[in-house]
This record gives C-alpha cells, sequence and structure tokens, in this order.
C-alpha cells in the first residue's frame, strides 16, 4: 500500500511539472510601474486576449502572487494578472494546470505547486486573467 501512495505522488509530481512551471513576486497589477522588484515595467503593445496557444507558449515566469509572465514564440509575451492574489505563488514561483484545450485561458485555473515537488496539502487554486500582450522593460543584470 505505501509503494502505491508513493508512486501515485511521483506520478502526480511529475505530471504536474509537466504540465507547466514559473516564477514570480508581487502586488495585483500589471501596470508598468512594477509593483515588486520582480515585477518588471511592461508597455501594452495591443488588445488583451483570453486565451493563448499552449503549444506557443516558451517560458512562463512568476513575478509575485498576482502576475504571471509567458514568452510565446517569436519572443512575444504576454502579461496575466491575477484577478485574485493567489497565495504563496510568488514564494513557490511554480504552478501546474490542466486544461483538455489546445490553449490556456483566462476561466483557467493554476494551482500553485509547493517546492520539492511533493504536495503538503491542498494546493492553492487561482482563477487567470486576461493575457496582455506586452513589451517588457529590460532588467538591469
Amino acid at each position: 500500500m505505501r509503494a502505491l501512495r508513493t508512486a501515485a505522488l511521483i506520478t502526480f509530481a511529475t505530471t504536474t511539472l509537466a504540465l507547466g512551471a514559473c516564477a514570480q513576486k508581487g502586488s495585483p497589477g500589471w501596470a508598468s510601474n512594477g509593483h515588486a522588484a520582480n515585477v518588471p515595467a511592461a508597455t501594452p503593445n495591443g488588445p488583451a486576449v483570453s486565451c493563448i496557444p499552449i503549444a506557443q507558449i516558451q517560458q512562463s515566469q512568476v513575478r509575485d502572487d498576482w502576475t504571471i509572465d509567458f514568452r510565446m514564440a517569436g519572443n512575444k509575451w504576454y502579461r496575466n494578472t491575477l484577478p485574485n492574489r493567489c497565495g504563496s505563488l510568488g514564494f513557490e514561483r511554480a504552478f501546474s494546470y490542466e486544461t483538455s484545450l489546445p490553449q490556456l485561458c483566462n476561466v483557467d485555473i493554476i494551482r500553485v505547486f509547493p517546492s520539492g515537488g511533493i504536495p503538503r496539502g491542498p494546493l492553492n487554486a487561482c482563477g487567470l486573467g486576461q493575457f496582455q500582450p506586452v513589451t517588457l522593460a529590460k532588467q538591469a543584470k
């Protein structure tokens, strides 16, 4: 029984990591003024969209408990500002999602993925916002 439970946790962790991971920190809003040190300024460059194609997502960066930037094919960036704070997202800097569609949409739910890859209890479930195409400000290194 214990081996079965361990195998289930490993399968869950592997599946969740494969579904998506990110990095982030801060307070609400995608605004260009950057609400936290890890939220680079961004300038909108088009209308917000409800969905982005999963196959084109090359990277996601969790900036804080409110903000996730997605780098798409062609080096195009979309900023998603969550409508509500997603507790511990900025600390854990990783999330997973499940969808039966080939796109990630503002009606989808993400779950904070805990450090170490093994859930220690219920994961925070958080709704996504609109995907705003942006040009990110250059960050000093």
